[in-house]
């Protein structure tokens, strides 16, 4: 029950950051160059490693209780 609740946990992570990923593609096309730069993909690219590890020491109580 621990492994499922860290990977639904991970996978939520991840949901919400290609979320924030795709959210500003219907800006204009000028615009994307400086949200999509080089240094902010490198960026959300470590936040894909390291936020569910930050996410899972957080909910760790939750994970870990079985959500009761």
């Amino acid at each position: 029950m621990i492994a499922a609740r860290m990977a639904a946990a991970v996978l939520v992570t991840w949901a919400a950051l290609i979320a924030l990923l795709l959210a500003p593609s219907p800006l204009p096309e000028h615009w994307r160059y400086y949200i999509y730069s080089p240094a902010s993909v490198g960026l959300w690219l470590l936040a894909m490693l390291v936020a569910p590890v930050v996410v899972c020491t957080v909910k760790w109580p939750w994970i870990k209780s079985g959500g009761r």
